[in-house]
């Protein structure tokens, strides 16, 4: 196990690596071609008024690349759904619903670098976390490592015994990662805050321009000097100072200007975030943090959980150990947090430290209209991983399950700056 050097992965509660290798560096995303992933999801039907899409997108953000459909077709972006995000910097294909549209409406979308190909009908919308798996195809361009083969073969060893499953920092905001800082203050019922924040908080990978705007913004407070420096492309920010100007002062109303997907990342990032500190918080206690403690909470694949203890922690560590379930955080969220284990604990102690309680998150479920009761997250992610070794080149081939992240992955064989992942 090796600490992360960087204080942006320290800030995101990123904190440790499983292998002890010093890294093997190198360049992710050299080409979107070097990032490849497919949604690997159950073929749909054919009759309902949900039409399924293949979407094959280069170099695009899901959320634009759903407007800009949205607006080929001449409809609400609110009529597209999907089951998960995928990478911007990548090629990616998935499956997307779109309500009331036609196969003969698809033909009219011309977008470059985005294919929308009909495979089907159904009678529901596709929810986040619906698909299968994930498979990932990724190149890391230009190692560095004197020892390369040797390198990647001990990381990969580590990959099939675990991995801290943490949330990644795309979850957080890759230019910006501030999401989990929005959703606290939306926790705490501070609507104005939670503006200032996704408004005038600048980011050091943001150009001197939108860096200054927000800080402008920041100090005084002026929606209308905002709007005149703020660029057109940031829309979101846009739409809700767009809001203060018409309606002083309403920031609920301006928090609800943003797509109701956005919104509701913003609770859910936050809770990911304790997640990640709590997880840290268990390596640093216990290196092999994968495996049960008495106290501990266990996820079956089944949606089963248990509780380990004094007199089941054999059995429990030769189920995990057979890979039938695995050592479980609960993320905390309108239920009241029910455990004695030292996770739980930590959690309490972060959630106190920040007066956040669970009503809280009940008073913003009803802002967002998303549920927040809280769930269990495995604490380690494990996967084969087919890795190739060509010159300085490294080529990996693996899946994951819906939630995820192939940067953990790879993270754990770079170690580097997590802002040369992005």
């Amino acid at each position: 196990m090796r600490e992360s050097p960087y204080p942006l992965e320290h800030a995101l509660g990123m904190r440790w690596y499983a292998s002890d290798t010093p890294g093997i560096g190198g360049r992710l995303r050299a080409s979107a071609e070097d990032f490849l992933v497919e949604e690997v999801s159950p073929r749909p039907g054919t009759e309902g008024p949900y039409l399924i899409c293949r979407l094959t997108k280069r170099e695009w953000e899901l959320q634009r690349a759903v407007r800009e459909i949205a607006k080929a077709l001449s409809i609400s972006h609110r009529r597209i759904g999907w089951t998960g995000t995928k990478d911007k910097h990548a090629v990616t294909t998935q499956l997307i619903s779109l309500y009331g549209v036609s196969e003969d409406d698809i033909s009219r979308i011309r977008l470059k670098d985005l294919e929308i190909v009909p495979i089907g009908r159904s009678r529901e919308p596709l929810h986040l976390g619906a698909h299968d798996s994930n498979h990932f195809t990724i190149t890391i361009r230009e190692t560095t490592s004197p020892d390369l083969a040797s390198e990647v073969a001990d990381v990969t060893a580590a990959c099939a015994r675990g991995l801290p499953n943490y949330f990644g920092i795309q979850r957080f905001g890759v230019i910006r990662p501030i999401t989990h800082l929005v959703g606290e203050q939306i926790l705490k019922g501070d609507f104005e805050a939670a503006v200032d924040c996704y408004v005038g908080m600048a980011c050091p990978g943001e150009p001197a321009g939108v860096q200054a705007a927000r800080a402008a913004y920041a100090d005084e407070k002026d929606a209308v000097a905002a709007l005149r420096s703020l660029p057109v492309p940031l829309t979101y920010e846009r739409a809700m100072l767009h809001h203060l100007v018409s309606h002083p002062g309403d920031f609920r109303g301006a928090l609800l200007s943003l797509p109701p997907k956005l919104l509701s990342m913003f609770v859910s990032a936050f809770q990911s975030h304790l997640f990640n500190m709590a997880l840290s918080a268990r390596m640093e206690r216990l290196p092999e943090f994968y495996l049960p403690e008495p106290g501990d909470r266990l996820l079956f694949e089944n949606g089963r959980e248990d509780l380990v203890n004094a007199t089941n922690q054999g059995a429990a560590r030769m189920q995990v150990g057979r890979g039938r379930c695995r050592v479980a955080i609960m993320m905390p969220g309108s239920l009241p947090l029910r455990g004695s284990g030292a996770d739980d604990q930590v959690i309490a102690s972060l959630l106190e430290e920040r007066r956040i309680v669970p009503e809280s998150f009940s008073k913003a479920s009803s802002l967002v209209g998303v549920r927040y009761d809280g769930a269990l997250r495995p604490v380690s992610l494990a996967t084969d991983v087919t890795g190739t070794v060509t010159g300085t080149d490294v080529m990996l081939s693996f899946s994951l399950p819906p939630g995820q992240y192939a940067t953990t992955v790879c993270r754990e064989y770079m170690k580097a700056d997590p802002c040369a992942m992005i």
